[in-house]
């Protein structure tokens, strides 16, 4: 958040229906550089960037998108059955953007 006026700006930060992530931000070049570190898609939203000094204020909104490979919710689980047993197979998982789901049956789909 680069924004140049006399006198110097103070530099705000601010997270649009949200805070900024806890213990997570950081700060540099006098506020104009925000920093989140571990990253996660919860940190997806708005941020804005506020330059205030004694003569007024601006704004600039920054859309920030995370964007994850798929990752397992509830992994798959290898299944021992006896014949004429009933078994179930779950598998959850999430990303961004949501991926499909394919069952195959010794590389079959199906």
């Amino acid at each position: 958040c680069f924004c140049f006026s006399r006198p110097t700006p103070v530099i705000r930060w601010i997270k649009e229906g949200g805070e900024l992530p806890a213990n997570r931000t950081f700060f540099e070049n006098f506020k104009k550089t925000l920093k989140i570190i571990e990253v996660s898609e919860a940190d997806s939203g708005n941020y804005k960037c506020i330059a205030r000094n004694i003569l007024g204020s601006a704004h600039h909104v920054i859309s920030v998108t995370v964007k994850a490979a798929p990752y397992w919710i509830t992994a798959p689980r290898n299944l021992v059955l006896s014949p004429g047993e009933d078994g179930t197979l779950i598998c959850r998982a999430n990303g961004n953007p949501k991926p499909n789901i394919s069952w195959l049956a010794n590389g079959v789909p199906i």
